[in-house]
């Protein structure tokens, strides 16, 4: 019988964030770090508790269609990432405000919003 094995980020893009609380755990250290290996290039850990990345445009407009695309994904997935808009760039800032660091969630997010890239 033939498996094929998923890849670490497609495991990431088939979740959902789930509700988090100042409960929630916290990834931190190596456990973070193993977490960047499993997400697409180009995302940095900043502070040992957010995720960052930035994305060049042409020009205002095609950041401004990935920045609405990343908006209906954070709705859909209850995660809401701090966006930072300019003339052909956007900075994406991920983390779990409720846990104060980074969790799951956070990496899940990451991972679907490199996915709107590619439907420009």
């Amino acid at each position: 019988m033939f498996t094929s094995a998923l890849s670490p980020c497609a495991v990431l893009l088939r979740k959902r964030c789930a509700p988090c609380s100042g409960r929630t755990p916290v990834l931190k250290g190596a456990a973070a770090r193993r977490m960047l290996k499993r997400i697409p290039q180009g995302w940095r850990i900043v502070r040992g508790k957010q995720l960052v990345k930035e994305y060049r445009f042409r020009d205002f407009r095609e950041g401004f269609e990935f920045v609405r695309r990343v908006g209906a994904l954070a709705e859909k997935e209850f995660h809401h990432p701090d966006i930072f808009l300019a003339w052909g760039r956007v900075r994406l800032v991920i983390w779990t405000h409720a846990a104060g660091g980074l969790t799951e969630n956070d990496f899940i997010l990451a991972a679907k919003a490199d996915r709107q890239i590619r439907k420009r």
